[in-house]
């Protein structure tokens, strides 16, 4: 019997920040729930700790360097297969609420049906963030510290609809077609903004975080300090250089916390309606982020970095077809979601998975843990001079930077990434291999050579450097029939 597929996604949510995945402080029951009904994944990452390049990795199954969605600026238009477009051919309906973040709504992307859509602003994005590998300075940091506690904010009213419009479509199913899953069987893309910024959530969700008991901030690893490409990075993303002090950063990490129960409340609810509308038992349930949050540890907010605080993402199954109370050790990523979802909905194609470097989430879950699995990500957008690239095989993780000194950590005995191997002679070994393994997967000259070509094209398309910053820097993706809102440099 074919089942029905829920997908759950919301943004810029660490794993690090759900009661499932360890952390004692956030309050997220439903998604704990989820977790104990259903299998966790404690090694989940996204392909690219970035919005656009990550959903667009996530839609077609393949890495960013494949399709060329280097940043914030050059987004998904449908011109690769999707999932969704393997879906529509077997006549499954497919349909989204909420974020996107692709080019355009009219763009075929793989769905029936787009009920309140968020893609990249005016089909354009943050241009700003192409402008590589001279950096301007992000003069819109500055909102990160300014906008932050107790309030409402237009993603959280959108956010309330994406719930509501979610369950709504879930009731009008069930009268449209009750119990009839076997014959019309569906997949529905549910897609959350919190806890991304702005960090503004509503007061009662503030509350649940006393500012005494918000934990201390990470520190920076002081050997990096110096290093080229940190100190160009953090020259363009300034966004710890506008907090006061650490009372004001414990105000922003309340807030996110809050904004992590904010949505999982509101996943909740569709997860409520799911089951009063009679397709519990015959519907699969996937839930992950598009990727992390650094929330100020080592100096850093916002996401666009190698370290697990931003490339770590939580991801959960549930459902009918998936093991009950399990927990995975092999480590996954937003490619594997590709194949996952083709397989949940019983559709076989060897064109659909040919050249795609994912497995399904559903067959790994039946599987001995392997945690020595290969997982890549990469980025080539804003604060980056050169591409990041980022390896994880076993208990280590490497980080290799072009032109500039690679990082090594090993995540057993150094889960903070605080001592960085690479200098260490008793780890040349391992270091060589991981390079060895980059190599055989990309050439990582050639595709940043590639990204800053692309990009600079971009820039010129749209009248040059300076007229793109004459323009601004995007300062957060307005909801649907909002305008954006551009942060000149100054």
């Amino acid at each position: 019997m074919k089942k029905n597929l829920l997908v759950l996604m919301d943004d810029q949510h660490s794993r690090n920040h759900l009661g499932c995945y360890g952390n004692t402080l956030v309050k997220t029951p439903n998604l704990d729930a989820l977790a104990g009904d259903g299998t966790r994944f404690t090694k989940g990452y996204t392909n690219s700790p970035i919005c656009v390049p990550a959903r667009a990795s996530l839609a077609t199954g393949k890495y960013v360097h494949e399709i060329g969605c280097w940043d914030n600026a050059i987004a998904y238009d449908g011109s690769i297969p999707s999932w969704g477009h393997f879906l529509q051919e077997a006549g499954i309906e497919v349909t989204s609420v909420g974020k996107l973040h692709y080019r355009f709504e009219s763009d075929p992307t793989g769905f029936d049906e787009q009920i309140v859509a968020m893609h990249m602003a005016d089909g354009v994005g943050d241009l700003m963030g192409s402008i590589r590998p001279d950096l301007p300075e992000r003069t819109q940091s500055r909102k990160f510290s300014e906008k932050i506690g107790p309030g409402e904010t237009e993603y959280t009213i959108y956010d309330r609809d994406i719930s509501a419009k979610a369950c709504e479509w879930l009731e009008g199913r069930a009268e449209e077609s009750p119990g009839d899953s076997d014959d019309k069987p569906w997949v529905l893309f549910v897609s959350f903004i919190a806890p991304h910024f702005p960090l503004i959530v509503p007061q009662e969700y503030y509350d649940l975080y006393p500012l005494d008991q918000i934990p201390s901030i990470k520190q920076a690893n002081p050997e990096l300090v110096d290093h080229p490409w940190w100190q160009a990075f953090n020259n363009c993303y300034t966004f710890d250089r506008y907090f006061k002090d650490d009372e004001q950063r414990r105000v922003a990490i309340a807030s996110y916390l809050g904004l992590c129960t904010f949505v999982d409340e509101l996943i909740g609810n569709v997860l409520t309606s799911l089951s009063d509308n009679g397709f519990a038992e015959t519907t699969n349930i996937a839930y992950f982020s598009d990727h992390g949050e650094n929330l100020g540890a080592r100096g850093l907010w916002g996401k666009s970095v190698m370290y697990e605080e931003s490339v770590g993402i939580p991801v959960i199954m549930s459902g009918p077809d998936i093991p009950s109370a399990k927990i995975i050790e092999t480590p996954v990523s937003l490619v594997d979601m590709f194949p996952t979802i083709l397989q949940a909905m019983e559709v076989t194609s060897p064109t659909a998975m040919a050249e795609r470097p994912g497995r399904s989430l559903l067959k790994i879950a039946t599987e001995q843990d392997d945690p020595s699995r290969l997982i890549f990500s990469e980025y080539h957008g804003a604060a980056a001079t050169s591409g990041a690239f980022m390896l994880r095989d076993g208990k280590y993780k490497y980080i290799h930077y072009v032109s500039y000194d690679p990082e090594l950590y090993d995540l057993n005995n150094d889960p903070e990434e605080m001592t960085n191997l690479a200098d260490d002679a008793e780890y040349q070994d391992v270091l060589e291999k991981f390079q060895t393994q980059l190599f055989e997967l990309l050439d990582p000259e050639a595709v940043n050579t590639q990204a800053l070509a692309d990009q600079k094209a971009l820039i010129e398309s749209h009248g040059g450097v300076e007229k793109v910053l004459n323009r601004g820097g995007l300062a957060g993706t307005p909801v649907p029939g909002g305008a954006s809102t551009l942060q000149k440099v100054t």
